[in-house]
């Protein structure tokens, strides 16, 4: 501000009060000020400011583990909505299922003096979590967690979700269901894989284990998986898809195998398709498709809630707070 002082003549002080929204100071000498700021170029250095007079650093940390997901993508539109209302700004980290990335990307965030974190775990590990490591810096955890997690966290009713929608499966008579989804090791995977257990095993079924594929984490790896279950000898009739990168996966596979069939004139069975999050061109699925829906949005809304609780001293000293989100069933053919 010394420069621009003395390149504008006017004083620091001069400066200081144009950059603050020059309250206190003559029209055309705040715009004088503004159009030498603007040709050097000068930006205020807000985090050092912050932290100089003694505030908070306005940032809010979140982590997710892909941005081409629209999953994700809704879930940061409802975190931004909350935090924007406050003045705070949010810093996005993409740990792309990678634990060792995620480790850093906390610390980095910790090193900015975030206020606190909003992150979708992709483990198991408690101890990077632990409010020990975190430095007191409140932490919500979204859409996954993990066990013995003694973080806030928002999460949807996953084990319900996939009951409900393998029940509707067996219900409608498939026996041969698929099951395309994330590892175990992933909360959201195991949650899910149980709910379609369980619902197969209420109606004296049980699942077929050559039909269950885990560890696909994008559109590619899991059309590579259906391409595998579509080339059995007994294939499936009917594919529950645990997340909606495994949907598209599916039905890629799915357009090219009819294809395929239709020039060397054959015509494949209809394959039925149940998946979980909704995704981008849903309603003009190709095939017979219906999704365990809800709001993403919300989600992240709920989780910026919870931790600005904890960051306004509400829910100081409070046990864990699990919220659990409703799921609906929807048909779009």
């Amino acid at each position: 501000m010394k420069d621009i002082a003395k390149a504008a003549d006017v004083s620091p002080m001069t400066v200081s009060r144009v950059l603050s929204g020059g309250k206190n100071v003559r029209p055309q000498v705040r715009e004088h000020v503004e159009r030498v700021i603007a040709e050097v170029g000068y930006h205020r250095n807000e985090n050092a400011r912050r932290l100089r007079q003694g505030e908070r650093s306005g940032l809010i940390g979140v982590l997710i583990t892909n941005i081409g997901n629209p999953y994700y993508a809704g879930m940061l539109q409802g975190v931004e909505q909350v935090v924007a209302a406050t003045g705070r700004r949010v810093m996005v980290g993409l740990t792309n299922e990678d634990a060792d990335l995620e480790k850093q990307l906390v610390l980095d965030f910790l090193g900015r003096q975030v206020e606190g974190l909003i992150v979708v775990p992709v483990g198991q590990d408690p101890v990077r979590f632990a409010p020990e490591r975190l430095g007191g810096v409140p932490l919500v955890l979204a859409s996954r967690s993990f066990d013995g997690s003694l973080a806030d966290a928002v999460l949807l009713d996953d084990v319900r979700g996939a009951f409900e929608a393998t029940r509707r499966m067996l219900e409608e008579g498939h026996r041969r269901i698929a099951y395309l989804g994330n590892r175990v090791s992933v909360a959201t995977g195991r949650r899910r894989l149980e709910g379609f257990e369980s619902a197969h095993r209420e109606l004296g079924f049980e699942p077929a284990p050559d039909l269950v594929r885990l560890g696909q984490q994008d559109a590619d790896s899991a059309e590579r998986a259906m391409d595998d279950l579509l080339d059995l000898a007994d294939p499936p009739t009917a594919v529950f898809a645990a997340n909606n990168r495994n949907s598209v996966g599916v039905i890629r596979s799915m357009n090219r195998h009819r294809a395929e069939a239709r020039r060397a004139g054959v015509e494949l069975p209809t394959l039925r398709l149940f998946g979980f999050d909704s995704f981008e061109f849903a309603d003009m699925s190709p095939i017979p498709l219906s999704i365990v829906d809800h709001d993403p949005s919300e989600l992240g809304r709920i989780a910026a809630k919870l931790l600005f609780d904890r960051l306004e001293g509400e829910s100081q000293g409070a046990p864990a707070r699990l919220v659990e989100l409703p799921v609906r069933l929807v048909d779009f053919s």
